[in-house]
Order: structure tokens, then sequence, then C-alpha cells
């Protein structure tokens, strides 16, 4: 696991740096044991969230359309709780956040949220203009966040490949790349 300091001075930091209170080891084992609790809890809530969603699917009536909208917008609730927990377990092993999965979790609660709004309007008899109107609203403010955040992957990645070509430049060869990207 990488070296996490908490922004606790150390001596290399400075010379008449106070030794901290608590050890930083204390804290990183602390965290872990955080971090440990926090994806079982998320695993339960997801297991939960499958029970819930098979119960609700074979009990909703009709099954086409409800069942089938309440099942896909359930089964993308699971996708993004699973997304968060695997995040957690990432940062668990690496020691950082990832840029990359947050900005996946964002487009699928985006794409969520899309279909729910798409499906309510598709579904909806009698809306009053005003109804539609914000359901347009939502639908295209979510199409430009879902464009964002695809863009902002794809930025991620390129920026990524810059660093390990940088990286496999500095090692010098392709063999050494394999071991660097890893």
């Amino acid at each position: 696991m990488a070296k996490r300091t908490y922004g606790i001075p150390n001596k290399s930091d400075s010379a008449d740096a106070q030794p901290s209170i608590v050890p930083t080891k204390v804290l990183d084992a602390a965290e872990d044991v955080f971090h440990v609790v926090l994806t079982a809890l998320l695993f339960l809530v997801a297991l939960g969230a499958v029970i819930f969603t098979v119960v609700r699917l074979f009990s909703t009536m009709p099954f086409y359309p409800n069942g089938m909208l309440q099942a896909i917008n359930d089964i993308l609730f699971v996708v993004i709780i699973l997304e968060i927990a695997r995040t957690v377990i990432a940062r668990f092993n690496s020691g950082f956040y990832q840029l990359s999965r947050f900005l996946v979790i964002g487009v699928i609660a985006s794409v969520r949220h899309i279909l729910s709004v798409g499906s309510s309007l598709t579904l909806s008899i009698g809306k009053t203009p005003e109804a539609f109107e914000r359901g347009v609203i939502e639908l295209l403010v979510n199409g430009g966040i879902v464009v964002a955040l695809v863009l902002a992957i794809f930025m991620t990645r390129l920026v990524d490949k810059g660093t390990e070509s940088a990286e496999v430049s500095k090692v010098g060869g392709k063999t050494s790349a394999k071991r660097v990207a890893k």
C-alpha cells in the first residue's frame, strides 16, 4: 500500500518538526479498518437492493412497461453501489482515489436519471405542459452531463497514456513498459 502522511509533518519535512500525537501507522491501520467496514456495508446494501429488485420485479403489475422500467432503474442503482465499493477497494489497495472511477459512477447515475425521466415522460398521460417542459430540460441537462463526463473520462485516459509513455521512455523500452503499466 502507498505511504500516506495525512499532512502530519515528519523529520524530513523540517528540522523543528514536532512528533505527532498519533503515530502514522495507527492512522493507517484505523483508515484500513474503516475502508473494510465501509466496503462490507456497501456490499450489504447492494445485496439488499438486489433482493428488493427481485421482489419488486415479480410483484409489479403490469410487468411491461412499469415493472421492466423499475427493474432497469433498480439494477443501475445496484451497479452504482458496486462501483462505489470498487472505488473504495481501489483506494484501499492503491492509497488514493481514482478519478476515472468517480466519472464512471457519474455517467451511470446520469444515464439512470435519463431513463427514469424519459420513461415518466413517455408513460404519463395528461402531464401539464410545465411538467413536460421541466422533464425535457432535465433530459437535456443530464445529456450534457453525460457528454461532459465521457469527455472527462477520455481526457483522463489521454493523460494516463501520456504519463505511462513518459515513464516508459525514462525506463527505456517496451519490456519495461509492461512492468510500469501494472
